[in-house]
């Protein structure tokens, strides 16, 4: 398992290397080259650091622009099983769940500790590893790091499933990492709104209601039709898959989305957070 995770992280990292090669050849900086395909310049920093799985249609668009002849299409494939590998990367128990994640139909989650990882920036994801307890090795961070940014290229695949975030208004006030990493954190949220296939909610702290109150918790339909539930409270997680206890959590949710902002309402706030900043 360590060799296969060492090759694969070996050929991210190789081919970042051809990308930010290729890129200072041409003339361009990151937030350049990240303008011209639509991504951010953090993104392409990620990418050419090997973080970041660099999805097709990136690595279309950069042969392209970058006058790579055919280098970068040509790896498509390789970067595409390696990505598969990389799946099991993710620890044991949470590993299940990471599979269904990538293929799910539909991603819906109430967040009350932290921001949802498919929405974390790379600073803000480093920053929750680095502060868990007991200490975890440079190295894990790193992997665990690389294994979250890999997990949110689902939300640029197409078809993208249909994704709904409601957050308690506390998870985006917690400066997580500092000033610089929560303002870089809200601004990605108010990016990903955006996209038509997802919808984020803020459930105002003011709300006298809690329907809410046994905690977090996802909510995603399977390629299949299935719908499971997860839960991961204090390190132990749970896949829930019996029919009723998962539509008591459905309702749950529906009650929660019902008494939050409003998408439009939720980005206004968010907005607010970072003028007032």
């Amino acid at each position: 398992m360590e060799e296969e995770e060492d090759i694969t992280s070996d050929l991210f990292a190789a081919v970042g290397e051809q990308i930010k090669v290729l890129r200072i050849r041409a003339g361009l900086t990151q937030r350049e080259l990240g303008r011209l395909v639509g991504y951010t310049e953090s993104q392409i920093s990620s990418i050419e650091r090997g973080v970041r799985v660099p999805q097709p249609d990136f690595l279309e668009k950069a042969d392209k622009l970058l006058n790579a002849g055919g280098l970068l299409i040509a790896v498509k494939k390789s970067i595409e099983k390696a990505q598969a590998k990389a799946r099991v990367r993710h620890p044991g128990w949470y590993r299940n769940y990471a599979w269904l994640e990538a293929e799910a139909l539909e991603l819906h989650h109430y967040g009350t500790q932290a921001v949802h990882g498919l929405l974390q920036t790379e600073a803000y994801a480093r920053a929750l590893f680095t502060q868990r307890r007991p200490l975890l090795s440079d190295e894990t961070i790193e992997k665990r790091v690389a294994d979250r940014l890999a997990r949110q290229e689902i939300l640029q695949r197409w078809p993208a499933p249909t994704c709904s975030f409601v957050f308690q208004e506390v998870v985006l006030q917690h400066p997580i990492g500092g000033r610089a990493v929560w303002r870089e954190q809200l601004e990605q949220l108010l990016r990903i709104a955006r996209l038509r296939t997802v919808e984020l909610q803020v459930m105002p702290t003011d709300r006298e209601d809690c329907p809410g109150i046994d905690g977090p918790f996802n909510l995603l339909t399977t390629k299949k039709g299935q719908q499971v539930a997860y839960t991961e409270i204090q390190g132990h997680p749970r896949l829930i898959t019996d029919p009723e206890e998962v539509r008591v959590i459905i309702t749950r949710y529906g009650i929660i989305r019902a008494q939050a902002l409003t998408p439009r309402e939720s980005l206004a706030l968010i907005e607010k957070m970072l003028g007032d900043a």
